[in-house]
């Protein structure tokens, strides 16, 4: 098994009196896609978030390649809030909604955060901000605006803005759930290519299809625990426990959208 990236250990959620999270485990090793499944509720969106620290864990730790994020006091965690933003930019999210700087370009969008987080020098940003755009098929569009894009192109730069970068692991938070049907398999191949290239990712998604061709391992959450894991023939086809069962019901075909089966049908969008 190759090295760990991401180890999840014990992790609660809790807002207020509602607990969301109920004690997480999971480890996510280099280079490995991981798929979290499960009905709205069961807390997948809110385990990315505590991930990236867009919310802190009630209880828990979490390790990035293989350090602690924050430090014990009086037997919990304790996290400063500028150790945090260093921490981000390791960890790159894709959300639902493209959240896209209206007024730069597409290819302004990618290069400012290495620019004026990591300081990146601008010549080296605008080539490694070209290899990403290349990497999910929307090179041609550097120099449009989001409002000349498609939904599923202005994702793929949302893509492209966080590998640019350089993170550790990618997170993706229903990234096609806000697309037009016609627009899904844009998206999934360029994250599928992703896969293929060897990005580690952990991935909230619908898209069974998706997850049952791309997935090294599936995670079905059920009211804040992992219910059950393993591989996609296993959890998709052959579920073992009851709720996981009715959750697929109905599901027995697993494929990619068509006609977006290929890169190049990415890269013509």
């Amino acid at each position: 098994m190759t090295e760990e990236v991401l180890r999840i250990e014990g992790l609660r959620k809790a807002y207020g009196l509602l607990e969301v999270l109920k004690g997480i485990d999971l480890t996510v090793h280099r280079g490995e896609t991981v798929c979290l499944i499960g009905a709205s509720g069961s807390g997948k969106s809110t385990l990315l978030r505590c991930v990236n620290f867009l919310g802190y864990p009630t209880e828990g730790r979490i390790y990035l390649e293989g350090r602690l994020i924050g430090r014990e006091s009086g037997g919990k965690m304790a996290y400063r809030e500028s150790k945090l933003c260093a921490v981000r930019t390791h960890v790159g999210m894709v959300f639902q909604q493209f959240n896209l700087f209206p007024h730069l370009t597409v290819e302004e969008n990618v290069t400012i955060g290495p620019i004026k987080i990591r300081g990146v020098p601008p010549a080296v940003a605008h080539e490694k901000a070209a290899e990403q755009l290349r990497r999910v098929g929307i090179l041609d569009k550097a120099k449009d605006y989001p409002s000349q894009l498609s939904g599923g192109q202005q994702q793929r730069v949302a893509i492209a803005r966080a590998l640019a970068m350089e993170p550790s692991i990618m997170l993706f938070d229903e990234a096609t759930s806000a697309l037009d049907p016609e627009l899904v398999g844009e998206v999934l191949v360029a994250m599928r290519k992703l896969a293929e290239d060897g990005t580690t990712m952990l991935v909230v998604t619908h898209e069974l299809g998706f997850a049952y061709n791309v997935a090294h391992r599936v995670v079905f959450l059920h009211e804040g625990t992992i219910y059950e894991e393993g591989p996609p023939q296993e959890i998709l086809v052959r579920p073992r426990r009851p709720r996981t069962q009715d959750f697929l019901r109905g599901h027995t075909a697993f494929r990619m959208p068509e006609p977006e089966m290929t890169p190049a049908a990415a890269v013509d969008g």
